[in-house]
């Protein structure tokens, strides 16, 4: 944020004064608070970028909420579709502005492939294909295994690859998933295949156990397009027009951004929303948000991470 663009983080706020002061001082971030409650009542603020473990993510937003601030809230926005309506509830309440941090909506890449299917380039959509897994820390108390702090790969990694079925083929009729938990009782590895409306379905998964590839592909009846790993973050893709020797366009990510410096492109328009006094993202509404929870709050149930 401070490399790309205008805006300015001010102030922070930490488990701990000590580790607020270092955070700024690293950070270049002029102050820190002693509290998340003296953070929220700072007049400075104009809005608070809740970036805690998911497990804290109502409750973090619910405070800058009732203190009037906007709030951008990492993904996912909550554990559950429940605690998503919550805030968006509380949100509408206030009049203030509320968003889940979803960065990779506001990628050139995606505002380029958005464009290409509403021009009918990709025909009648027909597959959506999609993975996300790394390994994570098997550290028990860390945030990643740690069910108490929503640890998982699904909430951590696999809302990827399920928001982005949602971007292309909207809410599923059908969700089926099957996955196993590690020994701490999150979710370790799973597969989902979503069936929609217009026939069309999605193959997506998620693990903590191994490096996937991280691709992305939308299959239409006429074109599809290759996203290249990892999708979720600033990337090229393939324009595939199947034939007689596929024709390939390529679309590359020149602008020098890389991976987690994308978050630029989602902080300068959040500020754009606020500016035009927005309390909704026009890109990423959090209604939609909060239909991405639904489904992943329905795989979570299949695979045992979810109370019924």
């Amino acid at each position: 944020m401070h490399a790309h663009t205008d805006q300015r983080a001010i102030a922070v706020a930490g488990r701990s004064p000590e580790r607020a002061r270092a955070f700024a001082e690293a950070h270049g971030i002029a102050r820190w608070h002693e509290s998340h409650e003296t953070l929220v009542a700072d007049p400075d603020v104009d809005i608070v970028y809740v970036a805690s473990p998911h497990s804290e993510h109502k409750l973090m937003a619910l405070k800058a909420i009732a203190a009037g601030k906007h709030v951008l809230v990492e993904k996912p926005v909550a554990l559950t579709s429940a605690e998503a309506r919550e805030i968006r509830d509380a949100a509408k309440a206030a009049g203030v502005f509320a968003m889940e941090a979803m960065w990779t909506r506001y990628l050139p890449q995606t505002d380029v492939m958005l464009q290409l299917r509403d021009d009918g380039v990709l025909g009648d959509l027909q597959l959506v294909l999609a993975d996300f897994g790394t390994r994570g820390s098997p550290d028990p108390t860390g945030r990643v295994y740690n069910p108490e702090l929503g640890g998982g790969a699904l909430l951590d990694l696999g809302i990827y690859p399920i928001w982005f079925s949602h971007l292309w083929l909207g809410k599923p009729k059908a969700i089926t998933a099957i996955g196993n938990k590690t020994s701490t009782g999150v979710d370790a590895r799973t597969a989902i295949v979503l069936g929609y409306e217009s026939g069309a379905q999605a193959i997506l998964s998620t693990n903590l156990m191994s490096f996937s590839p991280a691709r992305a592909s939308v299959c239409g009846s006429t074109g599809r397009i290759e996203v290249n790993p990892w999708f979720a973050v600033p990337a090229g893709f393939e324009l595939v027009a199947p034939g007689k020797g596929d024709v390939r366009v390529q679309f590359v990510n020149d602008t020098g951004i890389e991976f987690r410096g994308g978050l630029a492109w989602q902080a300068a328009a959040v500020a754009q929303h606020v500016a035009d006094g927005l309390e909704d993202s026009p890109l990423h509404p959090i209604d939609f948000a909060i239909e991405v929870m639904e489904t992943m709050d329905e795989v979570r149930r299949q695979v045992g991470t979810l109370a019924r």
